[in-house]
């Protein structure tokens, strides 16, 4: 291999072990150390593809966080043009896709929080995210009410992920598609009436009884 090559192959082997490393034992109880071990490759090399742990946490977390992203868009993209089931197949390609790999969870939605300020940038950006794509889904970006709409987003983004927390944490977990009905049953609460929700736009403040 050339010697792009090789660095490339090394950061590889390196955000594979660090993918499993983080998820379990945990992002502090590993050491750079540890991390070369496992990805067989020499601590040197380590600096040669990465400043810091953190930084190898950040790179791991951003690219569970990109296929996350790009499997709830397709999922989205692919489902029928009413807004109810737009929200829904992007709800449910979110929990089912994180928790399809318990690591992929455990990154995204506790370790992340344990690795402290110097990853706070990147979930916040994530949050972001995930909030954008709730708000081109449920309104047209000309409603009144959009400062609200994005207040509303980010409660949704908010319940899910301690929803996944509990997944993570809970012995035994609870079921996904539970993860799933309580989901979309706050989403229906918080932006839809039953009149409206087939329409494709957010239905504004509503009677909540």
């Amino acid at each position: 291999m050339s010697a792009a090559e090789r660095l490339a192959d090394r950061r590889e082997r390196l955000l594979n072990a660090a993918y499993s490393l983080f998820a379990h034992p945990g992002f502090h109880a590993t050491t750079i150390e540890r991390l070369c071990a496992t990805a067989r490759i020499s601590n040197r090399a380590f600096y040669e593809c990465f400043s810091s742990r953190e930084d190898l946490m950040r790179a791991v977390y951003e690219r569970c966080v990109e296929e996350t992203l790009a499997s709830v868009t397709q999922a989205i993209d692919k489902a029928p043009s009413t807004l109810d089931d737009r929200i829904v197949a992007g709800i449910a390609e979110y929990i089912r896709f994180v928790t399809k790999d318990v690591r992929r969870a455990r990154v995204m939605h506790l370790e992340v929080r344990r690795a402290g300020d110097v990853l706070s940038g990147a979930r916040q950006h994530t949050v972001g995210a995930f909030t954008k794509i709730i708000e081109s889904s449920v309104g047209d970006g000309s409603d009144p009410s959009a400062p609200e709409l994005h207040l509303l987003a980010l409660g949704l983004i908010g319940a899910m992920t301690e929803l996944l927390i509990e997944w993570v944490l809970a012995s035994p977990p609870p079921p996904t598609e539970k993860l799933v009905e309580a989901s979309v049953h706050i989403f229906r609460r918080t932006f839809t009436t039953p009149e409206l929700s087939g329409s494709g736009h957010y239905a504004g403040r509503h009677d909540p009884s």
